[in-house]
């Protein structure tokens, strides 16, 4: 079993070279503007978890995970090629809900600020 250390090595690689591969050589269009937010690799090495997220947001989810569903096997073979280990585990996409989550926020803290600047500028006015 690999230490925590490694783990984390092989699930940067893993996702430094699927965000290359993303880029350059898989021509699905079902992928285009697709981001690799985080990969997991469990202990056994059996099952790597890739966590993806795309700028249109949830619309997509589904059409984005088949296409990688779809290329998960070129990917794979890829990527033992690339990363030198003794079985290479599966891949498994997921979609990753937390850049959605970070821009809700962003809009909500940003009219929360402009509400607040109008009351400043009303009491402003108030008192002149």
């Amino acid at each position: 079993m690999p230490s925590p250390i490694r783990l984390k090595k092989i699930a940067e690689r893993i996702r430094d070279d699927l965000s290359e591969m993303l880029l350059y050589e898989i021509d699905d269009p079902r992928l285009q503007g697709v981001m690799i937010t985080d990969v997991n690799v469990d202990r056994e090495l059996y099952y790597a978890n890739i966590y993806v997220s795309a700028l249109e947001g949830k619309e997509r989810s589904a059409e984005i995970l088949a296409g990688l569903e779809n290329a998960s096997g070129y990917m794979r073979h890829a990527l033992s090629q690339s990363i030198e280990l003794r079985t290479f585990p599966k891949l498994r996409f997921f979609w990753d809900p937390t850049p959605e989550k970070a821009d809700r926020v962003e809009t909500l803290l940003r009219q929360l600020k402009e509400e607040q600047e109008a009351k400043n500028k009303n009491e402003q006015k108030g008192i002149a």
